[in-house]
């Protein structure tokens, strides 16, 4: 029986949400707080359906039954419903291809990631999947034509990069359907559908002695002043091999024995701070005469308006003798970490001096100072330890 007009005024919540029946599937929806919604019940190829009408009193009941039978002439000329809802969705707020929609979320994240970071997942973007889906519109891209993309990163072996990739396209849809211009994120069906990369850390010599042996085989490298010079600098400081390299001689304060990093060049974008050991001191002194006038502490070897290339300290390891299976730029981070809590060292001090991420983003642009006292104090108990092992043969 059809709905009355008196009916539908007279329409209450109630202690139970309950619905008021129309014809032809049409139906007034009545929760128990919200507005009251019009709604329909249909069926398209054998499985049941509904759609929302929108709310009553904005949309009349006389509004409501155009829309219901709208839809129930789609439904007889083969036309879905639902998909011809998110067509017009779609259409009406515009329609964008996946690298235009990548370009712009990238752009968001500029003031959170490090410069080198945002070039990194351009770059990874660029090479594995614009070619592909580049053109696409980014609300038209279906789960197995995502798979295809990374199934040519899986079929080169770089199961790594293939990992990454889905995860920026899950970000990069996720921020496509905050803007109206998709549905649904594929990249998250297709969580476990590549084959995982096996777990892999930075390899590092942790052991004691041999430390202290490769401190020693540093002393030996056969480099320019200004490789060796970084080389000794690494284990002194443990900051990430990118940092050590883009530092700049403004950053220094000889006097106050403190290196600050600005947040643009740090991966979370906050600001740390590297308290220098007299060690560390001595070494930057040395250089100084060599470098201080430009702007690198490390400049290239071919100009000083560059700092030195990215593979120059895993290429200093290669010369003393270490493999990249031994030992990395990264690895005195590893060294670091390891043996300062084994000395009993304030974790939260090794982990802030470590720059290692704050999951709290409001108090990780506070906290780049916490605990520096005792920074300072470790940093300079550090430097002597590592002098104490080069010493035992």
């Amino acid at each position: 029986m059809a709905l009355t007009a008196l009916a539908v005024q007279k329409a209450k919540s109630a202690d139970k949400a309950y619905i008021l029946k129309d014809e032809r599937g049409l139906y007034l929806e009545i929760p128990v707080k919200g507005s009251l919604r019009w709604r329909i019940r249909y069926w398209f190829q054998g499985k049941e359906n509904r759609l929302s009408l929108g709310t009553y009193p904005e949309i009349s009941m006389a509004e409501a039954r155009a829309r219901r039978d709208e839809i129930r002439h789609q439904i007889a000329h083969g036309i879905n419903p639902a998909e011809a809802r998110k067509k017009h969705k779609r259409q009406s707020v515009g329609s964008a291809s996946f690298e235009k929609v990548a370009r712009e979320w990238l752009g968001k994240r500029a003031h959170v990631w490090s410069a080198s970071h945002t070039a990194t997942v351009l770059q990874r973007l660029q090479l594995n999947v614009f070619p592909y889906i580049g053109n696409k519109d980014i609300g038209e891209i279906t789960t197995p034509e995502l798979l295809a993309v990374l199934r040519h990163i899986e079929a080169r072996g770089a199961l790594e990069v293939g990992r990454r990739v889905r995860g920026m396209c899950s970000m990069i849809f996720r921020y496509a359907i905050s803007c109206g211009l998709a549905e649904r994120d594929p990249a998250n069906d297709l969580i476990g559908a590549i084959t995982p990369p096996r777990k892999k850390h930075y390899p590092s010599i942790t052991d004691p002695k041999a430390v202290g042996q490769l401190l020693r085989d540093m002393e030996q490298c056969q480099a320019s002043h200004v490789v060796y010079c970084a080389l000794r600098l690494a284990p002194l400081v443990f900051v990430r091999p990118g940092e050590l390299r883009h530092a700049e001689w403004s950053e220094i304060d000889l006097t106050a024995g403190e290196w600050r990093i600005p947040a643009h060049k740090m991966k979370m974008r906050t600001q740390h701070i590297v308290p220098l050991s007299r060690q560390a001191l001595a070494i930057l002194k040395d250089i100084q005469p060599l470098t201080g006038a430009g702007r690198y502490v490390f400049p290239s070897n071919r100009t000083s308006e560059r700092p030195m290339s990215e593979n120059t300290i895993d290429v200093a390891m290669r010369r003393i003798g270490y493999s990249k299976e031994q030992m990395t730029g990264h690895g005195f981070r590893s060294i670091a970490s390891t043996l300062l809590n084994e000395l009993g060292w304030n974790r939260d001090a090794i982990e802030r001096q470590l720059a290692h991420h704050e999951r709290n983003k409001v108090r990780a642009a506070y906290n780049y100072a916490e605990y520096l006292p005792e920074r300072r104090q470790m940093m300079q108990t550090w430097a002597d330890y590592l002098d104490t092992l080069k010493a035992i043969l």
